[in-house]
Order: C-alpha cells, then structure tokens, then sequence
C-alpha cells in the first residue's frame, strides 16, 4: 500500500477528483497495473510537496471516465495508458485514437500480460 492512498470504487473517480482539486491539488499522472483479468489503477496528485493518491480496480474492458474536463493534462497520460494497456476512457477532451505513441512496431497494448504471451508465443 502506498502513503496517503485512499481506496475508492469507480463511480466516485470524477466525485473524489473534484474534490482533490476544490481543496487544491494537482494532477500529477496515472499508473496502471496488469492483474491479469483486471487493472489496477492509480491516480497521483499532490498538494505542497506531499503525493496523495487515489487507487481502484477495474476489469478489462470497462470504460472509465476520463479526468481530462477536470486536469486537461490528464488527457496525455490517459492516452498513453490506451496505447500501452488498451484501456479505454469516456469523455477525453483530446482523443488520440491510439496513436499518441508509436506502436506500430511492437502491436497494440503492448504493456498487457495477453501481449507478453503473444510475443513469447511467437519466438
């Protein structure tokens, strides 16, 4: 567990942001983890030099709500986590399509346990 964490559920994401952001804090990025079945997500904000961050799980394939009406820069991280893992967010105020880094190269989702399988497979 990481210092000052909190645990929330999905549909408090947008309630709890706006929150961190009314009280002062700033978005500083996102870290996404592959469970296998799910991720594990992890929103990072800070407000005078101490990290707050805001963890929940989603299954793949779920669609989660973007922050970027609230932190506009959300939007490059949230990018990013849709090229790297293939999440999927509503609402980007900037959608890139996939293509904000270049994969083409290595695949779509190249950060997934699913491609680490694909790829060992086709050695």
């Amino acid at each position: 567990m990481l210092d000052n964490e909190k645990i929330i559920e999905l549909q408090d994401l947008k309630k709890e942001t706006l929150l961190l952001k009314n009280q002062g804090y700033r978005y500083i990025t996102m870290s996404c983890v592959d469970l296998g079945d799910s991720f594990d997500l992890i929103y990072h904000f800070d407000k005078a030099y101490e990290i707050y961050n805001m963890r929940f799980s989603v299954a793949k394939g779920t669609i989660v709500p973007s922050l970027s009406d609230v932190y506009f820069c959300a939007m490059l991280t949230e990018n990013e986590l849709k090229d790297l893992f293939g999440l999927e967010f509503s609402g980007l105020v900037l959608d890139c399509g996939g293509n904000l880094l270049i994969t083409d190269e290595v695949g779509a989702a190249p950060m997934t346990k699913q491609y680490v399988v694909k790829a060992k497979e086709s050695e």
